[in-house]
């Protein structure tokens, strides 16, 4: 579905012209503009403030040669996943350990100070990581990525640019938060709207990665009966 149809969708429920176009004549459509506005907002929030979507997830690895301590973040990060860590490949067993306070990483450098397992932080858009990785090692960690919107003129952009770009995600919930946001930037009742928009959300939530797999199924008294669920259980 194009940001095209999830605005016109949107225009006819909130009782606004349905567009022949958001583009083509925008400078001069203050409603367009606002619905513009609206969609890149949404879009953005949906895919960045409320889980790690599995569609946005991203795994980055940087090869070490012995020298750099600095690692330039991607150029699609947004950030890191709610549950990331740095791996290295010479300390395979246990992550590095985060350093998140930046007076803390200068007083433990000065110190010559490093925990067993190494230390990182981020820093100025670059990942730093101490000690030196070895060359050939690799470190890797995963990201959510901030293209949230497939382009009509190929790749991917965190913003719409054209009437055929589509939102990476849940159209509908696209469309179902645009409703409810218009109506209660605009003063009309939104609160139904708003429930409708965060049922769809939770229901897109939960079912964003496979559900844990059920086996060893057996009858016990007559009945069927589960020795236990996966993935979590070893």
């Amino acid at each position: 579905m194009t940001i095209l149809t999830v605005v016109r969708d949107v225009s006819t429920v909130v009782g606004v012209a349905v567009p022949p176009s958001i583009f083509s004549d925008l400078s001069s459509n203050r409603t367009m503009q606002e619905m513009l506005s609206l969609a890149n907002e949404m879009a953005q929030r949906i895919s960045y403030n409320t889980r790690d979507w599995t569609r946005l997830r991203v795994v980055a690895t940087h090869v070490g040669d012995g020298v750099m301590t600095a690692f330039n973040l991607p150029v699609n990060y947004k950030r890191m996943l709610l549950t990331s860590n740095l791996w290295r490949t010479n300390q395979n067993q246990t992550p590095m350990r985060f350093i998140p306070d930046t007076d803390d990483w200068l007083n433990r450098r000065a110190r010559n100070s490093v925990d067993g397992v190494g230390e990182w932080t981020i820093l100025g858009g670059q990942i730093h990581i101490y000690p030196v990785l070895p060359a050939g090692h690799t470190v890797y960690y995963s990201y959510i990525d901030k293209n949230c919107v497939g382009l009509q003129s190929g790749g991917f952009g965190d913003r719409f640019l054209n009437d055929a770009d589509e939102f990476v995600l849940d159209e509908r919930i696209l469309k179902l938060g645009m409703i409810w946001q218009w109506k209660a930037s605009h003063g009309s009742s939104y609160s139904e709207d708003m429930g409708t928009y965060a049922d769809a959300l939770m229901i897109a939530m939960g079912t964003d990665q496979p559900a844990p797999i059920i086996y060893g199924r057996g009858i016990v008294n007559g009945r069927p009966s589960y020795e236990g669920a996966g993935p979590w259980l070893s």
